[in-house]
């Protein structure tokens, strides 16, 4: 019995590839982004993918809810690889609600350590699981998008998706 799967969904920038273990959805690779087969063998070594699989066919079933504005916080079991600092942040992130975004030094003080805002921005930019989990809603101090791996448009369209007010003002 395979212990990997994963499947392509076709989101509105482009294909996004979805992977999950048994134990739960690991990986949301955004188009601009490395291979599959890449992070496979980076953080799951000699493991093979199949094609398929419950948990990811549910994971589409959310995506397509989000895209339709009517999931605001994605419920599936995840298989998080990361250090013990990125899990914090990232489960920080899933704090963050629906519609509002936290600058990166909100996301520091919310696991308890507020002079880590650096590290809290590299944690960010590894989240293995983007989209959901809400990297998107964190920003500059300054009001201004930052970065994103499906970059700054994509971004972009995510936070007014979920009715974000983006000032027309704050430049990249």
């Amino acid at each position: 019995m395979p212990d990997l799967y994963w499947c392509r969904y076709p989101s509105p920038w482009g294909s996004l590839r979805l992977l999950a273990t048994e134990r739960g959805l690991c990986r949301v690779i955004l188009p601009a982004e490395e291979s599959v087969e890449r992070w496979v063998a980076r953080f799951l070594p000699g493991r093979t993918a199949v094609e398929g699989g419950r948990l990811l066919q549910e994971a589409t079933e959310q995506l397509e809810h989000y895209w339709a504005g009517r999931l605001r916080t994605f419920d599936l079991p995840l298989d998080l690889y990361g250090t013990t600092f990125q899990k914090a942040v990232w489960q920080a992130l899933q704090t963050i609600p629906y519609g509002q975004t936290w600058s990166y030094a909100q996301v520091a003080a919310a696991i308890g350590r507020p002079q880590a805002t650096r590290a809290v921005g590299a944690a960010v930019a590894a989240n293995p699981l983007p989209i959901v989990i809400p990297c998107h809603r964190v920003i500059r101090a300054d009001g201004s998008l930052g970065g994103y791996g499906g970059g700054v448009e994509m971004k972009r369209s995510l936070l007014r998706l979920e009715g974000c007010n983006l000032a027309p003002f704050v430049l990249e």
